[in-house]
């Protein structure tokens, strides 16, 4: 582990042009074909967490998947649609090899599609 590296998240409700409140995102490691709850938070009204959602303490090298509550947050928002919607739970999974980065997943989200990258 490192006191350098952490993890932190922006989501963007780009069908709505603003950030996604309230959107909740939980967080697992995955190591020997096992895959352990870190962490669940809900993005606050800027669509970021108030923490880091790995902070330097718990923040190491490995495989990690990010899981993004799309359906629940689109619902929220009155988004209707026949049932199941095209987007519920959107995972992205990655890996942390440099354990004194900070790594930033963001999420651009709307009703039929997403995209993410490493950002800064």
């Amino acid at each position: 582990m490192s006191k350098g590296g952490f993890l932190t998240t922006h989501v963007l409700d780009t069908a709505r042009g603003v950030p996604a409140a309230g959107l909740r995102i939980d967080l697992y490691r995955l190591e020997a074909g096992e895959r352990r709850a870190l962490a669940s938070m809900k993005t606050n009204a800027d669509g970021r967490t108030d923490s880091p959602i790995l902070p330097a303490g718990q923040f190491a090298t490995g495989l990690y998947e990010l899981e993004f509550h799309a359906g629940d947050y689109l619902r929220a928002q009155g988004f209707e649609a026949a049932p199941p919607l095209f987007l519920d739970v959107v995972p992205i999974r990655f890996g942390i090899n440099d354990a004194s980065a900070h790594y930033h997943v963001p999420l651009l989200l709307s009703p039929y599609g997403y995209s993410t990258y490493r950002g800064s």
